[in-house]
């Protein structure tokens, strides 16, 4: 799946609601005229820009003049859509001072789930960018239902990064970055730089929820950034009201945390994104420590020797995760084998599943060109 010539260099920014609102009920709408204003500096630049945005309950409750966050999901949703409304046009009426236009695309997960949605998606987004506008994205919280929700915007716009082979994906939060421990309750507590590898070390380090206001946190970010690891593109996670933040990340000033390696999935292997990160899995495998290893290190197919549990029910096609003995997930991937098949086959090698599911004979659990590995 490749992108044409004109979209290398595309930055993919989002924004949570605690720093379009300052932590505040209200949107800041000095703040997002002046992220229009650095979105409009890469622009000239040559960098196309797309944004992903919360706010929008946000911004309806304001509208609507509801002062708390509804309990109930009709009126979450009434929100939403008053809210849309509101941040579209502010996002429209700021990009179009600068002669940017502006598109606005509302996703939910059933949207990309498909291959084809997926690539309609894809393709919208695109055309958007060729036509010289800049898409403002945001799940449709006014449709979306739970098993259905990305959770977080985090990982819809790393959803958004992968498909579209994105240079550089961006979370603008309301903090610096990652830190050794939480800065507001440590004051010994150091900003982390760049980060390779998510290990359990790290992941320990992302701590708890986010604010009254929004839905994510750090543990949000980093499943964000263990994702845009495999996928090969960079994250920084950084403070979305420093001065010129956008701008001086888009050039490689170091601020913030940076997630980067160079072991990610290539950009043209569209398919093992879109199984990692859109597909929504519908079972889990527990795999043993030699077949983890082979998986993580070797870059081998899942073969049912290495199967130690199978949790679900999910037909042969069906996305599954991939857990270690310690219930770490360490991989999505397609399975080759339902969960009552997979269940009899596991820990046995292919020899003897042949012989009690020839049609089997020589398939493994997950084919590594299936796999995207965490």
């Amino acid at each position: 799946m490749s992108i044409p010539e004109q979209f290398e260099g595309l930055v993919v920014v989002k924004l949570g609601t605690s720093t379009l609102t300052k932590g505040t009920q209200t949107i800041d709408q000095s703040y997002i005229s002046d992220l229009c204003e650095q979105v409009a500096t890469l622009r000239h630049e040559g960098a196309p820009v797309v944004i992903v945005t919360s706010g929008a309950a946000a911004a309806g409750r304001e509208r609507l003049g509801i002062k708390q966050r509804p309990s109930d999901i009709p009126t979450l949703q009434a929100c939403a859509a008053a809210g849309q409304a509101v941040l579209t046009e502010i996002y429209a009426t700021e990009l179009a001072k600068r002669g940017i236009a502006c598109g606005q695309v509302l996703l939910t997960r059933r949207d990309v789930v498909d291959r084809e949605g997926y690539l309609n998606a894809r393709n919208t987004l695109l055309r958007l960018l060729d036509l010289g506008a800049v898409p403002v994205v945001n799940e449709n919280d006014t449709v979306s239902v739970s098993e259905f929700a990305f959770g977080d915007n985090d990982m819809l716009g790393a959803i958004v990064s992968a498909l579209l082979g994105a240079s550089l994906y961006m979370i603008l939060s309301d903090v610096e970055g990652l830190y050794t421990a939480n800065p507001n309750e440590d004051d010994s507590a150091e900003l982390i730089h760049d980060v390779e590898v998510i290990d359990e070390r790290i992941a320990a380090m992302a701590g708890g929820a986010g604010s009254a206001v929004g839905t994510g946190g750090m543990t949000s970010k980093v499943r964000a950034a263990r994702s845009m690891l495999a996928a090969g593109i960079p994250l920084v996670i950084c403070q979305g009201r420093r001065a010129n933040v956008v701008v001086d990340v888009a050039h490689g000033k170091r601020v913030g945390t940076r997630f980067a390696n160079e072991t990610g999935v290539a950009h043209g292997s569209g398919r093992k994104l879109w199984i990692g990160l859109a597909e929504v899995p519908q079972g889990t495998v527990t795999v043993d420590e030699g077949a983890a290893r082979a998986l993580v290190h070797e870059g081998a197919s899942l073969l049912p020797v290495g199967v130690r549990s199978v949790n679900g029910n999910f037909a042969e096609g069906d996305v599954v995760s991939v857990e270690d003995g310690r219930g770490v997930e360490i991989a999505r991937g397609v399975a080759r084998y339902s969960s009552d098949d997979m269940n009899r086959v596991r820990g046995l090698k292919l020899d003897i599943v042949a012989r009690f599911l020839p049609q089997k004979k020589d398939q493994p659990a997950i084919h590594r060109d299936e796999l995207l590995v965490f």
